[in-house]
């Protein structure tokens, strides 16, 4: 009997929160910024971009061989992607169990005015009693 393979379920930007993970979703690169880029020998490149949909905009964190489909005005679908908290603020990044590839043009406009990574979370550890 074979397993019938689940179709991937697509979240909007708008949806995403701290500490989720296994995430589907289709952006578009609205512009780029080199972090670091490390020379010869060890190889680290990472670059923030501002990425997202008609719902909203995340900074999405590409590393090493992501950071060539991260091209301004590419439309992207990220596979298994995850929340990280960096200083409080939510970031987008795809490690080495999901995929970045590249898509036909998206024909949604990015919604510009609502940058979840301006949000400001609070880490708060709950202790049961």
């Amino acid at each position: 009997m074979a397993e019938e393979k689940k179709q991937p379920v697509f979240c909007k930007v708008a949806e995403l929160r701290p500490g989720t993970y296994g995430l589907n979703l289709t952006v578009k690169v609205v512009s780029t910024k080199v972090v670091t880029q490390r020379g010869p020998g060890r190889q680290m490149r990472l670059v923030e971009c501002l990425v997202g949909d008609e719902t909203g905009m995340i900074i999405f964190t590409a590393r090493n061989d992501q950071v060539e489909l991260m091209k301004e005005g590419a439309t992207v679908i990220l596979r298994n992607a995850k929340i990280d908290l960096f200083k409080g603020s939510m970031r987008l990044a795809v490690d080495k169990w999901g995929r970045v590839e590249s898509t036909a043009d998206a024909t949604f406009s990015v919604k510009e005015d609502s940058n979840l990574s301006l949000i400001e979370f609070e880490v708060v550890n709950v202790v049961e009693v």
